[in-house]
């Protein structure tokens, strides 16, 4: 079965290609992908699959039944969305909307979702029950999985199988991390209320602006010497607002940033931990605060069982060598997790780098994808999909 995956993905790599540079070239943002929503679902209607549109708003769901008996229910999840990103490639298929950029390597993502739609389309004899294919919108305002969960897109599946691109792994390489991937991604705004006064006599106020850096400053000291050095937190401020003029003590100040973590026990104690550090600052110095700690998406923790399957189709697709085991997780954060707490689930890396030059970071201006990716990724899916079902 894998040299006939192989073969048709092999075949349908220059159309894949051709897809790709078309999502590409017409980027949408977060909750706006209908464009992107409809060229996805005439892909998935002319394969003939059961196809459902406006899930979570702009989501496309395509359903895939096989032909031989079986009633496991595989999910196969791709998101759309782009980035609010002006791109520099000077690609001929670069971006046409102004200040509009895949950089997080949607557009390929979607591009394998529809790639493996059309590798298994061409073998309803193969698969012991249905595979489901979801398209999801606002991955990047890690709000699209709540709004597909919201209407139903996990109903009848048993395990989900996402992928995500890496510039750091070589093109035709397939990275895999058991346990946790990702971490959960709390936002946090914290208003320091302070009072004002003339800019000569400071004594005579309370200076938000400086509370405002105390607390910054005892926040960062505090992870390293509080905090279980082997259960990572990050803490970004990154966001300052405050102050009226130059020479006036600014009475307020509105600070944003994001909070990383992985592992829910230390999650759970942080809104407090956080709170009680600020507060204490602000009697130090006379200031108030307010602390709005929101909860945003969990860690993705991947699922043993279905890891395996995907390592093992991995190895024999490609050979231990093109398959990397992530020693580490990443501190980025991915809404993927959103469906894991209602389904088991797994997500792997794909390796999109080139050898011979810089590789840009996801979230660039200059990020560019190694098109030997597309095959990689479409067989790597694909031939999973086919071991869920065959797991003998």
């Amino acid at each position: 079965m894998l040299a006939e995956i192989k073969s048709i993905a092999y075949h349908l790599t220059p159309r894949l290609i051709e897809i790709r540079r078309h999502l590409h070239t017409h980027p949408e943002l977060s909750g706006q992908e209908y464009q992107t929503a409809a060229y996805v679902a005439g892909a998935l209607n002319s394969l003939g699959l059961k196809v459902t549109e406006e899930v979570g708003k702009t989501g496309v769901i395509g359903e895939f039944r096989g032909e031989a008996a079986g009633t496991k229910c595989l999910g196969l999840r791709t998101d759309m969305d782009a980035l609010p990103i002006e791109e520099r490639t000077k690609l001929s298929f670069a971006s046409h909307q102004p200040g509009v950029m895949h950089a997080c390597g949607h557009d390929l993502h979607t591009t394998l979702g529809l790639g493996t739609a059309m590798v298994l389309s061409q073998l309803p004899g193969s698969l012991l029950g249905k595979v489901k294919f979801l398209f999801q919108p606002a991955e990047e305002i890690a709000q699209g999985a709540r709004w597909m969960l919201n209407d139903g897109a996990l109903a009848g599946i048993d395990h989900l199988l996402g992928v995500h691109v890496f510039p750091s792994i070589m093109g035709g390489s397939i990275g895999i991390r058991y346990g946790a991937l990702t971490a959960a991604a709390d936002d946090l705004e914290i208003i320091i209320q302070g009072e004002a006064g003339h800019g000569a006599r400071p004594h005579e106020a309370i200076d938000a602006i400086w509370v405002a850096a105390q607390v910054v400053n005892a926040l960062q000291q505090a992870i390293s010497r509080t905090q279980n050095c082997l259960r990572p937190v990050v803490l970004t401020i990154g966001k300052i607002e405050g102050g009226r003029a130059h020479n006036i003590i600014a009475d307020q100040v509105t600070m944003q940033g994001t909070v990383r973590s992985l592992h829910p026990e230390t999650r759970a104690m942080l809104p407090e931990w956080i709170n009680g550090i600020v507060n204490g600052v602000c009697a130090t110095y006379g200031a108030k605060a307010v602390v709005d700690y929101k909860h945003g998406v969990p860690a993705v923790q991947n699922d043993l069982q279905l890891t395996q399957i995907v390592e093992t189709a991995a190895r024999e697709a490609w050979g231990n060598d093109k398959v990397e085991i992530l020693p580490e997780p990443s501190l980025g954060a991915e809404d993927f997790a959103v469906y894991l707490d209602q389904v088991p689930g797994s997500m792997f890396r794909l390796g999109v780098g080139y050898p011979d030059r810089h590789n840009y970071p996801l979230h660039h201006p200059l990020f560019e994808i190694n098109e030997e990716a597309i095959v990689t990724g479409v067989v790597t899916m694909a031939y999973s999909a086919y071991k869920y079902f065959h797991p003998q």
